[in-house]
Formats: structure tokens, C-alpha cells, sequence
């Protein structure tokens, strides 16, 4: 049996196989009346654990990231290129999995799956525990470990999938952005904690870094099995991915957010150990500074897309993060501290506002008509079928980019890694990335605000 929104029994449909319990079969967030009765409620205490889930997705996910740089004190002898390639491996696994992530939530159910997907975190904890305390460990064996932490990447796509359904149109604005930003503060939480937690008087018990996040799992699945709903009403349309993969705006939107989320991801991975390297002399706690207000900044991009338009916003942010970058260039050829947190700091700033304005392009583009690639909505001409399919684009291009921004996450690490080897050096790396920022905005501003476009005049 499965239950209604108002806590009634229904029989089970039989259109498709339920696993597991608390089935919502009649849920419409549209209705007011509901909404304002019970639905608002269970929307909410969905969305607070939902949060949590999120919350220790991402620091599983950024786990890799301030392990790498304790590994030399725990015994290990590693190269500058495989201490990259173990931050850059669970970016690369975390953006695979976020589209079969996204598909897993109707066809399994929002709870069941974060369940599931809470207790899969079990496996790179666990065997961080287990290889951090072996310095003798094959590379490969740690690099296949480290790509396990990727499962915490996929869960930012099946959560914010998740919520989608639980919240009426009017709302989906700040659940979403209250649920990506309790996720992406995972990252700045895992960076703080994990120095303090694997700190023992003058050494270090790395295996805590993974001990610390086993019970916390645990209480996640718990609290998802108490207190989340699956809901009926949610359908896997793995047509809204056709239908985005034939229009260009897909991939000029994803192609932005490699520039923005994948930025975040990717600065995130690599900010702990290159102050480790750099500047020794300071303490490595400081480095969960710049993921938190990357995670703050975030909402703000929503908000000040809402004003200005997210094309305006996006090609600011990316100005802001060429500077960002050209100033970490300055500070690592002056070795002066106060330049390289600063200007690192501006670009943590510049990303989150970009990855908050470039999200909020993405129904505004497909809101303004833009059909690009879609002949066949062309030729029946019919207004409410054409906006239906372009919703459709919409939501298949915001799982496309979302999966695709994430890619940005393995490209950043990788190229510092190979700077380092080619030049001895970060700043033909920075260099590269100040002038991908510099087409990226050259791109935004020629698609979307380029006087006398369609697209400019719909203040995209």
C-alpha cells in the first residue's frame, strides 16, 4: 500500500513496481490548497534531509582533495603528477555518474535512492581508512580509491532531481539553490575538519578521515529512511536529453559551466595543495575558506541574475576570474602570500556568482524560443507544443550541463599537472585558463547580448 500527501492509504498503482515504502501517488504542488495544507510540510522535510545527504555527498567528493596534501607525512612518496591525478580522478568519476544518478531518482524513488545512495558512501570512506594507513600501497590501488570518492559527486544530481518534484514552479528557485548550496559547503567543511580531526599531538592518523564520515553516513541513510517520501508522480523522460542534445544551446551552456562549476570543482581539488606547496609555512586549515565562499557567492549569482540578467552576470564573473587568475600568476612570481589567498579567494567569489547566473540562464534561454536544432517544433508551429518541448530542452540541458561543468573539476588539476612538468611552474596553466575565461565571456556576450539578437532583447 502507499500513502497520499494528507497521510491517506491508496492501493498501489500498477503502472509501475514500488520498491520500498512511503509512496506519495497523488502529489501536485501546483494545488495551492494542498500546498498550503500539508504540501508545503513534506516538501520541506524532504528538502532538510535532502540537504544533509547533499551535504556529505560532496565532502566524500572533496575528501581526495585535503588527503593529498597530508599523504607526504603519513609516509607516502608521490609525484607532483600523481598527487593531481588523485585530486582530479573523483571529479572525472563524480561528473560521469551524474547523469544515470539523475535517471536513478524516478525510476527508483527520491528516498530509496537517497538511501541508497548515502550507504554507497560507505565504500571510499572505508577503503580510505584502509589505504591511507599502508604507505606502500601501489599508485594504482590509491588512484582507483580515489576514484571511488566520485560517488559523492553523483549525488548533487540525483538530489537536486529529486526536489525538482517535490516544489511548485513558483519555488523551485530557492529550494534548489538552498539545497546546491548545503552541498557545495560540504566541500568547505571537509577542508576544515579533516586537519583538525586527523591531528594526534606532532603526527597525523590519517585513517580519520575517513572514520570521521562512517557514523555520519549512517545517520544520513537513517534520517532519509525516517522522514523522506518517494514520489509517483515522478517520471524518468529520458527524451528531455534528446530533445537538449539537438540544440546548440546545450552545449554553449555547458561549455560556460565547465568555466563556472567546473572552476569551483577544480579549485576546490587543488587549493590545499598548492598552499601545502607553496606556502608551507602556513597552516593548511586555511584553505576551506575558499570553497565556503565559493558556496555563499552562489545563491547571490541567482540573485543577481534575477536583476540584471544571467548573461551580464555570467560575463562579469568570468572578467572576475581572469583577474582572479592573472593575480595568483603575480603572487607565485613575487612568492607573496597575501596576493596568492586573496586573488584565489576572488576567484572562489567569482565562480560561485558564475555558477548561480549561468544556471539561471538555462530556462530563460529556452523560455525566449530559442529552437535551435528542433526543425520539427518549427514545422507544426504550434505555440503551447513548441513551449513544452523547449521545457523539456530546459530540463535535459540542465542535467547535460550540470554532468558536463563537472568535467572542469579533472581538466584544472590536470592542467597544473602538466604545467608543472612542461614549465616548472603554475602560471602557464593560469595563463591558459585566464584566456579560456576571457572566450568564455566573448561567448556569452556574442550569443546572448550582442545587440540586435533575439536573445539580447529577452534579457537572457
Amino acid at each position: 500500500m502507499s500513502t497520499t500527501a494528507t497521510g491517506s492509504t491508496v492501493a498501489p498503482t500498477r503502472e509501475r513496481r514500488r520498491f520500498g515504502g512511503r509512496w506519495i501517488e497523488d502529489w501536485d504542488p501546483e494545488d495551492e490548497r494542498s500546498w498550503q495544507s500539508t504540501g508545503r510540510h513534506v516538501a520541506r522535510r524532504n528538502l532538510s534531509v535532502s540537504i544533509v545527504a547533499e551535504f556529505l555527498g560532496f565532502g566524500v567528493w572533496a575528501l581526495w582533495s585535503i588527503v593529498v596534501p597530508q599523504l607526504a607525512a603519513a609516509g607516502f612518496a608521490l609525484s607532483v603528477d600523481q598527487q593531481f591525478w588523485l585530486i582530479a580522478i573523483p571529479s572525472l568519476v563524480g561528473a560521469t555518474l551524474r547523469i544515470p544518478y539523475t535517471l536513478a531518482v524516478p525510476l527508483l524513488g527520491g528516498r530509496n535512492w537517497t538511501m541508497i545512495s548515502a550507504l554507497l558512501l560507505l565504500i571510499p570512506t572505508v577503503a580510505v581508512v584502509i589505504v591511507v594507513q599502508q604507505p606502500a600501497t601501489p599508485f594504482p590501488v590509491l588512484l582507483t580509491v580515489a576514484a571511488l570518492a566520485g560517488l559523492g559527486g553523483g549525488n548533487f544530481a540525483s538530489s537536486m532531481a529529486n526536489i525538482t518534484f517535490f516544489f511548485p514552479q513558483r519555488e523551485k528557485g530557492r529550494a534548489l539553490g538552498l539545497n546546491a548550496a548545503g552541498g557545495n559547503i560540504g566541500t568547505a567543511a571537509v577542508q576544515l575538519a579533516v586537519p583538525l580531526v586527523i591531528a594526534t599531538g606532532a603526527g597525523i592518523a590519517l585513517e580519520r578521515a575517513g572514520l570521521v564520515f562512517i557514523p555520519l553516513v549512517l545517520l544520513a541513510a537513517v534520517l532519509a529512511w525516517r522522514f523522506m517520501d518517494n514520489l509517483g508522480t515522478a517520471r524518468a523522460d529520458a527524451r528531455t536529453f534528446t530533445v537538449a542534445t539537438r540544440n546548440r544551446h546545450t552545449w554553449i551552456i555547458s561549455f560556460l559551466y565547465i568555466g563556472t562549476f567546473g572552476s569551483f570543482i577544480g579549485y576546490s581539488g587543488v587549493f590545499p595543495t598548492l598552499l601545502a606547496t607553496t606556502f608551507p609555512e602556513v597552516t593548511l586549515t586555511v584553505a576551506f575558506l575558499g570553497a565556503l565562499v565559493g558556496s555563499v557567492a552562489r545563491p547571490l549569482g541567482g540573485v543577481l541574475a534575477d536583476r540584471l540578467g544571467g548573461a551580464r552576470v555570467s560575463v562579469a564573473s568570468f572578467l572576475v576570474m581572469g583577474v582572479g587568475a592573472a593575480g595568483v600568476i603575480a603572487a607565485l612570481q613575487r612568492t607573496e602570500f597575501g596576493l596568492f589567498f586573496g586573488s584565489f579567494l576572488l576567484l572562489f567569489v567569482a565562480t560561485g556568482i558564475g555558477n548561480g547566473s549561468t544556471y539561471r540562464m538555462i530556462p530563460a534561454v529556452f523560455a525566449a524560443g530559442a529552437h535551435e536544432g528542433m526543425s520539427e517544433l518549427e514545422a507544426e508551429g504550434d505555440l503551447a507544443e513548441r513551449r513544452l518541448r523547449a521545457q523539456q530542452a530546459a530540463a535535459g540541458c540542465i542535467g547535460i550541463a550540470g554532468a558536463v561543468g563537472a568535467f572542469g573539476g579533472f581538466l584544472i588539476p590536470r592542467g597544473f599537472a602538466v604545467s608543472t612538468q612542461l614549465t616548472g611552474s603554475l602560471a602557464t596553466a593560469l595563463g591558459l585558463f585566464v584566456c579560456c575565461y576571457l572566450v568564455m565571456a566573448a561567448t556569452t556576450w556574442f550569443v546572448y547580448l550582442r545587440p540586435g539578437t533575439t536573445l539580447s532583447a529577452a534579457r537572457i
